[in-house]
């Protein structure tokens, strides 16, 4: 009983108190804001509504506080502050609860400092002129480092509340936090945005090759880089057109570097040297006389009056000289070594070196592809009636409108006079002679007789109907280096007659001696030669002439042979990998030819049989193409080849089942494209480097194995 009595006291004691406390903050309050005097905040487990009020009352602010915002808290000040202290100093005590306060207009919220980053804050410059703890957004423009690597570097510095991103656009940096940690941020931020020391130098060579140089430069950076792995090693580029270094990286490498490349750039002999190149892609032979003529010029260049030119008008083409020595430049090729043996003064022998670079490259190639399409159609018809009648007293009557009957006719006819006082069996034998001479094409019926007195009558119909196609696709392909002229030629070399000599003399033969004929052979076939040159965006220059020909009619070596010929000679601009209509022709002829006996023909129905007509219509389709391909490495010059090859190994592998007949064995096929790779050796297995096609073409389908 006596424990109850004590509990409740201090129950009431505690509660009187906070009041009393609470009433004397609000008066000291009141009388400081009356008086603008500072203020002393001393509390003891209070509420924070209690400071919420007693700050809102010291420093005039207008709080909305969120519900979730309770607890106890502890100040304990030994000197008096003004409002602003007092509110400063509320600010941290709600950081040290986890709340944070909000600027919202009039008013400030008083939130849980999870919800702070959505709620916002000041957009502030910068996070100097306002209260420390006091969450605000700042932006920040960095200048010289990537955004991104900065927001994973400084990220850490930021509390879980806040928020730290980069916006790569305009690599900047956005961030929301308290006002101290934004103006730290910002300090560090300064410190790092600060550009680097790898400035780029460039230096200009007057007596070394920029090439040889760099070359030497990057060597001993591997080796440096070999002994210490953890050595910042600079980056070395020659510029071969303006002969110079260009070289990155800290100043005291680049330094470094500086001194090794000015002492490497010292004169040589003055009386000149005398040095070999060896060439990779271009001709000695033909590189060696552009060479003396460009030193040749530069001489003479180098020579002529300030004013221009040299006297006369005309420069001189002395032997070249310069850089002090009185020698003379001589290039001489080497055809076996496809090689250069250059002898000049050192300034010279450097300008040249330079010219070799620039014209010993790799050439690319072409791959050209010409599409010969040709269709022909031929219709003929034809129907006739051929007759004729004999009659050694009287005469003969003919109507012999097709003139390939006419021979056999009169062949015939004069079989049948002759048999009229022959023997039966010599007479008919040389009618069925004569009568077998009339049978031609078509379908052909006709029939005749003989009378007692010696007459002859014959009738031949003649009916003939033909139809022909014709379809030719011929696709020479030839690969060439640029700028460089191609030819292929497949066909055969044909006999033509061009004319026979036969002289008369006597003897006892009394005939011809010695006859003979001339001939001439002549290629007859498919030709095709082109001129590829390459320019900007894969663009073509091609120079074509092609020609395809074939025998028409007629035998080779006769006066009655006929060739049919087609022949294109131009000049095109086309992409790569394009296909371009180059030329082409489309002919329909149609002949119409009808004979016949005056007045019997226009008679109604019957007329017919007196007539003979011939119909012939014949169209000719024939297009020309041409598709390049530009073959810049060996991927896709690989690629074209293994193409073609696995096309005619299939081809092969089709044709070649079953053994060989009669004498057995198999029949001969090209190996498997593999094996020439080498890749494809036993050393090394086949697996380990797949075969790869350009992206912008389709993969070859493999050949099936025999």
């Amino acid at each position: 009983m006596n424990s109850r009595k004590t509990l409740k006291r201090a129950v009431l004691a505690a509660a009187i108190a906070a009041t009393v406390a609470a009433a004397g903050t609000s008066l000291l309050a009141q009388a400081a804001r009356s008086r603008g005097a500072e203020v002393t905040l001393n509390l003891k487990d209070a509420e924070i509504s209690t400071l919420i009020a007693t700050v809102s009352e010291v420093t005039g602010k207008n709080f909305i506080v969120d519900p979730r915002v309770r607890g106890k808290v502890t100040v304990v000040s030994s000197s008096p502050m003004d409002s602003a202290g007092v509110y400063e100093t509320f600010l941290a005590v709600l950081q040290v609860q986890g709340f944070a306060a909000i600027p919202a207009g009039d008013a400030i919220k008083i939130v849980p400092e999870t919800n702070a980053r959505t709620d916002g804050g000041g957009l502030i410059s910068n996070g100097r002129g306002v209260p420390l703890d006091e969450i605000v957004t700042h932006v920040y423009s960095v200048q010289n480092v990537s955004a991104s690597q900065l927001v994973a570097i400084l990220r850490p510095l930021i509390s879980q509340s806040g928020h730290f991103a980069a916006y790569a656009g305009n690599n900047s940096l956005i961030i929301s936090d308290r006002a101290a940690n934004v103006t730290r941020i910002e300090r560090l931020i300064a410190q790092i945005d600060q550009s680097g020391d790898r400035e780029i130098d460039v230096i200009k060579l007057e007596n070394a090759s920029a090439g040889d140089v760099v070359r030497i430069l990057t060597t001993l950076a591997q080796a440096a880089k070999q002994a210490d792995p953890t050595a910042q090693a600079g980056s070395v580029i020659a510029d071969e057109r303006s002969n110079s270094v260009l070289i990155s990286g800290e100043k005291s490498e680049r330094g470094r570097m500086a001194d090794i490349v000015r002492r490497l750039d010292l004169p040589g002999p003055s009386g000149g040297d005398t040095q070999v190149f060896y060439l990779n892609y271009a001709s000695a032979e033909n590189l060696a006389p552009i060479l003396e003529g460009y030193a040749q010029a530069a001489a003479s260049a180098a020579r002529a009056p300030a004013g221009g030119g040299a006297a006369g008008g005309a420069p001189a083409a002395a032997p070249a000289s310069s850089g002090g020595g009185n020698g003379t430049t001589r290039v001489i090729a080497d055809k076996d070594t496809n090689s250069l043996v250059v002898t000049a003064a050192p300034k010279e022998m450097l300008a040249i070196r330079n010219v070799i670079n620039q014209l010993d490259i790799r050439r690319r190639q072409v791959l050209v592809e010409a599409i010969i399409a040709e269709v022909s159609q031929t219709k003929a018809s034809e129907l006739g009636l051929d007759y004729a009648a004999y009659n050694p007293k009287v005469g003969a009557i003919t109507g012999i409108l097709n003139q390939s009957t006419q021979g056999a006719l009169s062949a015939l006819a004069s079989a049948g006079a002759s048999a009229a006082t022959t023997a039966a069996t010599g007479g008919t034998s040389t009618i069925l002679s004569a009568a077998a001479s009339l049978i031609g094409s078509g379908a052909t019926a006709g029939g005749g007789g003989f009378t007692k007195g010696g007459s002859f009558f014959g009738v031949l119909l003649r009916a003939l109907a033909s139809d022909g196609d014709t379809n030719i696709l011929s696709t020479p392909q030839l690969t060439t280096l640029d700028n460089e002229e191609a030819k292929l030629s497949v066909g055969q070399e044909v006999p033509f007659l061009t004319g026979s000599f036969s002289n008369t003399g006597g003897g006892a033969t009394n005939g011809a001696v010695n006859p003979f004929q001339t001939i001439e052979r002549k290629e007859v076939g498919l030709k095709l030669g082109i001129t590829p040159t390459i320019n900007e965006n894969n663009g073509l220059k091609l120079k074509i002439d092609l020609e395809s020909s074939g025998i028409a009619s007629g035998g080779a070596g006769t006066a009655s042979l006929i060739t049919n010929k087609r022949t294109v000679t131009n000049s095109v601009s086309v992409e790569g990998d394009q296909i371009l209509f180059i030329g082409g022709l489309i002919d329909n002829q149609l002949t119409d030819s009808q004979s016949r006996i005056p007045l019997l023909s226009s008679i109604p129905v019957l007329g017919n049989l007196f007539k003979s007509r011939s119909v012939r219509k014949a169209k000719t389709n024939l297009m020309i193409f041409i598709h390049p391909v530009i073959l810049d490495d060996r991927t896709e010059a690989d690629y074209y080849t293994r193409k073609r090859y696995d096309g005619v190994r299939s081809a092969e592998v089709r044709a070649a089942q079953g053994a060989v007949p009669l004498i057995g064995g198999a029949r001969p096929v090209l190996p498997e494209y593999n094996s020439y790779e080498p890749y494809a050796k036993p050393d090394v297995p086949q697996e380990s480097v797949p075969a790869q096609a350009p992206a912008a073409a389709e993969a070859p389908v493999a050949a099936p194995a025999p």
